[in-house]
């Protein structure tokens, strides 16, 4: 559980400013969006192969540059 404490010279504004990057930090937000709607183990199967091919043809395109 994300949490921030105000003090009492504390706005809120800045107190929402460090809850929002805290629960950002902590992942809270990309783990409801994901959980949103049921994925069957075979669509994360393949998203996670579709995550890595990414990545290592970003980091082939890096590497050829150099």
């Amino acid at each position: 559980m994300s949490e921030v404490r105000i003090g009492d010279n504390d706005n809120f504004e800045a107190a929402l400013k460090r809850f929002n990057r805290k629960i950002q930090m902590d992942g809270v937000l990309s783990e409801a969006r994901r959980r949103m709607h049921y994925e069957s183990p075979g669509v994360r199967r393949k998203k996670k192969a579709a995550a890595r091919l990414r990545k290592a043809r970003k980091t082939n395109l890096r590497n050829k540059d150099r």
